[in-house]
């Protein structure tokens, strides 16, 4: 339902739309729809949003917000976003409220991963 005043859609640069679909869709099961060659929607990823084609990318260190994505399973995520070609910075550590990792993503976005669990 769309709320007015509401966070809606996010949309974020992408380096390499094909590998960030494959990766995104392979360790946390997002969906995709393209619109063009420059341009892929995501779906099924908590808030709808998508990918645009650019040499950017989002990072903390250089003022972006954070996306942070939940798994009740943080350690089986750690590994999924490495074995699917992510980088770790940040190995999972313990924060107010539970802990967390942080990763780049194949087109060199930040993204992190937390849990309550454990």
């Amino acid at each position: 339902m769309n709320t007015t005043g509401k966070i809606n859609y996010i949309e974020l640069p992408c380096q390499d739309l094909a590998a960030s679909k494959d990766f995104f869709t392979s360790v946390f099961g997002w969906g995709f729809v393209d619109y063009g060659p420059e341009y892929t929607a995501f779906e099924n990823a908590g808030i709808d949003g998508g990918f645009f084609l650019s040499q950017s990318c989002a990072r903390t260190q250089q003022g972006s917000a954070l996306v942070v994505l939940y798994s009740a399973e943080l350690e089986a995520t750690q590994d999924a976003v490495s074995k699917a070609g992510g980088e770790i910075v940040k190995p999972i550590f313990r924060f107010p409220g539970g802990r967390r990792f942080h990763f780049f993503c194949p087109s060199g976005n930040e993204f992190a991963v937390w849990s309550d669990h454990g």
